[in-house]
């Protein structure tokens, strides 16, 4: 009898073991960087299908595309994940307002190292907070890519107010590439957010964000809103939308985002 009750044990206990699996927490989308991590042993790809900036100024347009810019999350313990993302493809076209020239040029991107490590609630329950240091490596070409090496330490916090309502802070310092891809500056950032789960699979997501980069040649600031919605179709699958909008001459015009982030 010990074969039929051993059987019967398992049965039980596997729904139990799937039970344990955390809720499914991608970065994607949003302007800041969730506290939260992915469980260990499990995989999540993030995915951008499609992410266009417009950028205008007064003597040019810019339009850049980028296409399956992703990010790859591996859990390596119960509070830390290891990192990696790409930028596979990306097109960019100014046109000169005056002349009317067009330069066009397609590149890839450079690849990103990081590791998220959790301090508080990895899944994100109440008060989560963590660190995630970084570094990208110049395997693309400008304008795609940056040019040199840079590094960078984010510091993500979140807060349950509700079940439905989420406030987020997210500071970050990086060694940022200058802009003519020799050597690196100061460039510090911060996030705010506020999340809202319309129903058990929707989330919507109003953020803002100001920039300030040291960059040796043009020193500038920027300041930007987004709004972004998700849609957790299955428990490992999420579909998600992102508007940008520049709120200040320095920053972007629009940036308009569609991603996919699958766990495995």
């Amino acid at each position: 009898m010990k074969w039929p009750i051993a059987a019967a044990a398992l049965v039980v206990a596997t729904p139990a073991a799937a039970q344990d699996l955390r809720d499914y927490c991608p970065d994607r989308p949003g302007l800041g960087t969730p506290a939260c991590t992915i469980d260990k042993g499990h995989v999540s790809v993030e995915t951008s299908v499609a992410d266009w900036t417009l950028d205008k100024q007064a003597d040019s347009r810019t339009d850049t595309l980028l296409i399956g810019d992703t990010t790859v999350r591996v859990g390596v313990a119960d509070n830390v994940e290891l990192r990696v993302g790409w930028t596979p493809f990306g097109h960019e076209r100014t046109r000169d307002r005056i002349t009317g020239a067009i330069d066009s040029r397609d590149r890839v991107g450079d690849v990103s190292f990081g590791a998220k490590i959790n301090l508080l609630n990895p899944d994100g329950d109440k008060l989560s907070i963590a660190v995630l240091p970084y570094a990208t490596l110049p395997v693309g070409r400008s304008p795609i890519g940056a040019g040199d090496w840079g590094a960078g330490l984010v510091l993500p916090v979140t807060y349950e107010l509700t079940d439905a309502l989420s406030l987020e802070a997210v500071p970050e310092v990086d060694a940022a590439v200058d802009e003519d891809g020799d050597g690196r500056h100061l460039q510090y950032s911060a996030v705010g957010g506020l999340s809202y789960k319309l129903s058990k699979a929707v989330t919507l997501t109003g953020e803002g964000q100001v920039i300030r980069d040291n960059d040796p040649e043009d020193h500038a600031t920027q300041a930007l809103a987004a709004l972004s919605v998700a849609w957790q179709a299955k428990d490992d699958l999420q579909f998600d939308v992102q508007g940008n909008a520049g709120l200040n001459h320095a920053a972007p015009d629009v940036e308009l985002v569609a991603g996919i982030a699958k766990r495995f």
